[in-house]
């Protein structure tokens, strides 16, 4: 899933903290740490989180 990879592409450009992230996009702070041990969110969790990338990038 190439989701961790954007998501990762923009921890790095934007210097944020993955629990920032994650509180921000999805109300849950552990999000990005969860993707990083394998999470496999749903389609709609998918499309939530690239809406929210497509608004701060």
């Amino acid at each position: 899933m190439h989701l961790l990879r954007d998501v990762e592409k923009y921890l790095k450009s934007s210097n944020t903290p993955a629990a920032r992230f994650g509180r921000e996009a999805m109300g849950d702070p552990r999000f990005a740490f969860d993707l990083r041990r394998g999470r496999e969110p749903r389609a709609r969790t998918v499309e939530r989180v690239r809406a929210f990338l497509e608004t701060v990038q």
